[in-house]
């Protein structure tokens, strides 16, 4: 490989070789004035992962510009560190192997399986196909929600999945993505904190600001503390970015549509995600609220959430004996905890429809 393959993917082991032999030293990669152009690049990569989700293509025209482009992928890692915040974290992972992705796909067939046995997955060309090992693709697209990626819809060979050279880079991007995730962030000294603390100040307002787009006091009348434990757990991992099964996507989209949020409300809970595509989540919002499917799904019931693993944190009043649905917590806070004179024909909290597949 070249100083260019480098550049263009940072994240291999021969990009970190190159390094200990023609990269500068981390005090002076960090400190030194004649790296500061360096250090710069390392931040814009790390905004345009925060603002965008995507880590633009720069021109790579001169071995110094290539060298300075290998060398910010370094300097951004390390400013993740220094602000160590899960969200941008998770933002950041997802556009680097975004990035990997976009670029792979325009690479010859048997670079991508190379990077891809980089990457720990046991893969071999064969036959113009990538013969990937069963549990490796499994492992790699447990989270991808696409029908697509179903390991019913593959065509396996004994005990591989055969895939072309775009699907083979899908499944390096998110291998990619899980890897940065699990490095990232990584211990930081004093010294380190200090000669980056402007950048890192920067970053962490930008994130914050971020942030602050999808906070839930913007939810009108709608008050976060009267929610069940599950649908707040939910909200929760929505809002700080984590990617959400898709019960739980369901489960949180149909109950905020019944406790009166808006559509355009409910967006704004998943654009914290970072892999957030507005196009398909306007879709899947409109079909469980009804606007496009022509019926409107309830929440699911305590006890098939428990069955679906999203039943988090219950508390006292999810324990009673008449706490059937979400709902009815709901509605329980809602009339200040006052539930009022039991009755057996108690009005149920909504009709029960199976669950949208995706």
């Amino acid at each position: 490989m070249e100083l260019l393959d480098f550049a263009k993917y940072p994240f291999l082991k021969e990009s970190s070789v190159y390094l200990k032999g023609h990269g500068p030293s981390l005090d002076e990669l960090l400190g030194d004035i004649a790296y500061e152009r360096v250090r710069i690049l390392g931040k814009e990569r790390v905004l345009e992962a925060l603002e965008s989700g995507v880590i633009g293509d720069h021109a790579f025209t001169s071995d110094a510009d290539r060298l300075a482009e290998l060398l910010s992928y370094v300097v951004a890692r390390i400013m993740i560190s220094c602000a160590n915040d899960d969200y941008l974290t998770r933002r950041y992972a997802l556009a680097e192997a975004k990035a990997a992705n976009s670029r792979l796909e325009e690479e010859e067939f048997d670079f991508i399986v190379n990077v891809a046995g980089e990457m720990g997955l046991d893969v071999a060309l064969e036959n113009s196909t990538a013969r990937l090992r069963f549990l490796d693709f499994l492992r790699n697209t447990s989270q991808m929600r696409a029908k697509e990626w179903k390991i019913v819809n593959q065509d396996m060979q004994n005990g591989h999945v055969i895939l072309d050279k775009n699907r083979l880079a899908r499944v390096i991007q998110q291998a990619l993505q899980m890897r940065i995730e699990g490095e990232l962030p990584a211990a930081v000294n004093d010294d380190i904190l200090k000669l980056l603390s402007e950048h890192t100040k920067e970053i962490t307002k930008k994130v914050e600001e971020k942030k602050a787009t999808f906070s839930a006091k913007d939810f009108g009348k709608i008050t976060v503390t009267k929610l069940p434990p599950c649908i707040r757990k939910l909200l929760t991992k929505a809002q700080t970015g984590e990617n959400l099964p898709h019960s739980g996507r369901f489960a949180l989209t149909a109950f905020l549509r019944a406790i009166g949020m808006s559509a355009d409300e409910i967006m704004k809970v998943f654009s914290a995600s970072p892999d957030f595509d507005e196009s398909k989540t306007r879709y899947q919002i409109d079909h469980i609220t009804g606007e496009i499917s022509g019926t409107v799904y309830s929440p699911p019931e305590c006890s098939t959430m428990k069955s679906y693993g999203i039943c988090f944190d219950e508390d006292g009043l999810c324990r009673k004996e008449w706490m059937t649905h979400p709902l009815k917590y709901y509605k329980v806070k809602d009339k200040g905890g006052k539930k009022g004179k039991r009755k057996e024909k108690e009005e149920k909290a909504g009709e029960e429809v199976e669950m949208p597949l995706e």
